[in-house]
């Protein structure tokens, strides 16, 4: 699987693409077998069966403590990118990107590089897994979004932050 040149692309709802679920399966293989001792789980919207959203495959990237530059590297020999964007997570905890075709479609990758014992990793898991066992929460989620870009919003950093306050409401009820 080859890493490509990430295209950041403009917010938008897309309908879910079962064909992620290959496409993370094969990334996910692909970068652990590069990294020994890092494990990687598939995340954010792509992860969740039927959730509409950029289309994005995000992976958590998790790394034994004291292994960051080492993981850093390793995904850069890969093929992933630095992000370019106007406000990119600090190298202390950073996010590759890449593009990945994959069954006739072309993928965008966002690979968040984590210690495995960070405590965002599992508010990751439980976002994810709250979607999956929650119909009505992922319907919300999903009405959320169409509204922040049916609202006007079309760049993609503005698009997360919009986000985000419905996401950390859902983790708090759900703590």
């Amino acid at each position: 699987m080859t890493i490509g040149t990430y295209q950041r692309l403009s917010a938008a709802v897309r309908p879910y693409d079962d064909r992620v679920v290959g496409a993370a399966a094969g990334l996910r293989a692909r970068i652990e077998s590069s990294l020994p001792g890092v494990v990687v789980e598939h995340i954010g919207s792509t992860a969740v069966p039927g959730c509409a959203g950029k289309g994005v495959i995000d992976l958590q990237v998790l790394y034994p403590p004291g292994q960051l530059a080492a993981a850093r590297e390793a995904l850069d020999r890969l093929g992933f990118q630095r992000q370019q964007s106007r406000d990119p997570w600090p190298e202390e905890r950073p996010m590759r990107v890449g593009s990945v075709e994959h069954d006739g479609a072309r993928f965008q990758i966002h690979a968040h590089v984590l210690r495995a014992d960070d405590p965002e990793v599992e508010a990751n898991r439980g976002f994810r897994d709250r979607l999956r066992a929650d119909a009505a929460l992922l319907e919300a989620y999903v009405a959320r979004k169409r509204a922040i870009v049916d609202g006007g919003v079309t760049d993609a950093t503005d698009y997360s932050y919009a986000k985000g306050d419905f996401i950390r409401d859902a983790l708090t009820r759900a703590g």
